[in-house]
């Protein structure tokens, strides 16, 4: 198997403005596009600037939120603001199609490396020396994007601001870790104010074992929804404290520790329901030149974390990864809570046995 290349630059495009972008991120979830939506926006803005002769590979995605303004109707119970249509050619009223709309002022971060032929002489655009043409492509590049929809919404022109920048930027990785730690401190702060939106899969499956130490048979989707609800229940007094002079029973969210309204539901993928068809087998497909598998979602926990809290790169990244044999296609992301933490090989084992069962599709 051919291995892929290193990044070797990171692609940054700062705050872009994004209206009407899609908030129902899957069946379950909404209020911020699924992180899906981000991948499929790499893999089309590589095959444009391939078009374009900007010979870039994109191998990841990092998505920072600096404010956000989803259309809703203010409340304890919210719905979505939705438009009404123009009537029927006969007169009658056209029905309302539930549309969730966000406006959002995202950075966008891509790691990139760059697609050299074998054997080629030219010299290579992607290092230090060469800052005009890595400009040049990175201007190139925001062009191309500012034409593009991203997750369903319309980019517009970014506003510019005292100790803000909007330019798109290609900057070199160093090779060397002191220095590019050095680096990711510096462009970490030109994120601030915002969060990054990165995966807790160690959340849900922490969730998992505890629910199984009460119930064996709980089940990956009773931790999920376990884990995105209130879940309070009738809390006893302190040992030696007198009960409430009300007379009333308090009650809390045991689960819910402090910073928990961070952690948040997300889908990050999709599980296979049928066996890969070939193309042109399935009538009425979109495209009857591409092989064709039907899919559900596939959910897991997210947290949206202030980016200085973050220690390298790699934390604020997203990874498509694809195993055809389970089924799964979904977005893995490069967070780790305690990099000093060394997993449990046991536990893996394990964790990969519950995918097996959760994924299986025959």
């Amino acid at each position: 198997m051919r291995q892929s290349p290193q990044p070797q630059a990171i692609l940054t495009f700062p705050h872009l403005r994004v209206q009407n972008a899609n908030a129902i991120s899957s069946p379950l979830t909404h209020g911020f596009p699924s992180i899906t939506a981000f991948t499929g926006l790499m893999w089309a803005l590589e095959r444009k600037l391939a078009q374009a002769g900007i010979p870039l590979r994109l191998h990841a995605v990092g998505v920072v939120c600096h404010h956000h303004q989803e259309q809703v109707t203010q409340g304890y119970v919210r719905s979505f603001n939705l438009t009404r249509n123009p009537v029927d050619k006969d007169g009658s009223t056209a029905a309302i199609v539930e549309e969730g709309r966000i406006h959002l002022d995202i950075s966008l971060v891509f790691t990139v490396s760059e697609k050299r032929v074998p054997g080629s002489n030219s010299a290579p655009t992607l290092v230090q020396s060469a800052a005009e043409p890595m400009q040049q492509w990175a201007d190139e590049a925001g062009q191309i994007l500012s034409q593009m929809r991203v997750a369903g919404g319309s980019l517009l022109p970014s506003r510019a601001a005292p100790g803000r920048r909007v330019r798109p930027r290609l900057s070199v990785l160093a090779e060397d870790a002191t220095e590019r730690s050095r680096q990711f401190r510096e462009w970490r702060r030109q994120w601030l104010p915002g969060f990054a939106l990165v995966g807790r899969d160690d959340l849900l499956a922490d969730r998992l074992h505890r629910l199984r130490d009460k119930a064996a048979h709980t089940t990956l989707l009773d931790a999920w929804l376990h884990a995105s609800r209130f879940n309070h229940e009738p809390v006893a007094a302190a040992e030696g404290q007198p009960p409430p002079a009300d007379g009333k029973q308090p009650w809390a969210d045991p689960w819910r520790g402090p910073g928990s309204g961070w952690i948040v539901p997300v889908p990050v993928g999709y599980a296979a329901l049928s066996p890969s068809h070939a193309a042109g087998e399935v009538l009425n497909a979109r495209d009857a030149t591409t092989p064709l598998r039907f899919v559900e979602s596939v959910y897991s926990l997210g947290e949206w974390i202030s980016p200085h809290r973050l220690t390298h790169l790699e934390q604020l990244l997203w990874h498509a990864h694809t195993d055809e044999k389970r089924g799964l296609y979904r977005c893995r992301s490069g967070y780790v809570p305690d990099p000093a933490t060394v997993a449990d090989p046991d536990d893996a084992a394990a964790q990969e046995q519950e995918d097996d069962d959760s994924y299986a599709y025959t």
